[in-house]
């Protein structure tokens, strides 16, 4: 089986009508990973009767890693056929954060007891799922947040999780067979200070073959000729 990339959610930080947010599934005949889990997600997989075997998450922005707390609810309250078992790799600290978090509703441990959580270093290659993966840090405007190079059975998916333009992210795309890239700003539209996201145009200036937008709004087409991520496309890497 060659490396097969699903669409689970593709949105910005906004969702589009009917559309989940960040989440991308990667499988081959090894095993299955996905590449964040935003609000939406957790919904598609179970339509979609999707098991993955780890998760991956690149930073902790809601539309990123939102529906983990959903799954965690189900993994410790749902019906026991339903749960679904996995590992999640966290960027560095993760699993402070999201004890932290899970304290305010007086659960600090749910994050723990719901799923193997596990903290990936950056620029240090790692397995999970049968995928290799290394983790690049990349700017998103204060908070700390990772790209990924991901390869299996010779084909390599790299995605950008939420980068400004950056040397960084052309490096990371170098080679890919597909660049997996968000492109959530107009050219020449408003970010934040220091930035955060890409234009479309900025997001092609980083590619070197292949590319792949996503987590654009949809009042925002893209370039022509160029390739837009929807949630259900399904594609070969």
């Amino acid at each position: 089986m060659e490396v097969r990339l699903t669409v689970l959610g593709s949105s910005p930080a906004w969702p589009n009508p009917g559309s989940a947010q960040s989440g991308y599934l990667l499988e081959d005949d090894g095993g299955r990973l996905l590449l964040d889990c935003g609000p939406g997600v957790l919904g598609k997989m179970r339509e979609l009767d999707v098991r993955p075997d780890a998760v991956a998450i690149t930073h902790f922005h809601l539309d990123h890693w939102g529906d983990l707390v959903s799954w965690a609810w189900l993994n410790a309250y749902g019906p026991q056929e339903h749960r679904l078992e996995c590992s999640v790799w966290l960027p560095p600290d993760g699993g402070e954060e999201l004890t932290r978090f899970a304290a305010f509703w007086g659960n600090e441990h749910m994050f723990e007891e719901a799923f193997d959580l596990r903290e990936y270093a950056p620029d240090m290659p790692f397995e999970l799922a049968g995928f290799q993966v290394e983790a690049k840090l990349l700017p998103h405007y204060t908070l700390t947040a990772y790209g990924f190079r991901v390869s299996r059975n010779g084909k390599t998916l790299v995605y950008s999780g939420d980068s400004a333009p950056t040397a960084e992210l052309a490096e990371l795309a170098r080679g890919a067979d597909l660049f997996l890239c968000e492109a959530t700003l107009s050219e020449g539209g408003k970010d934040g200070v220091p930035r955060g996201h890409l234009s479309a145009e900025e997001a092609l200036a980083a590619a070197e073959g292949p590319i792949l937008l996503t987590h654009r709004p949809i009042e925002l087409p893209p370039p022509d000729g160029v390739a837009l991520a929807y949630d259900g496309l399904v594609v070969e890497v």
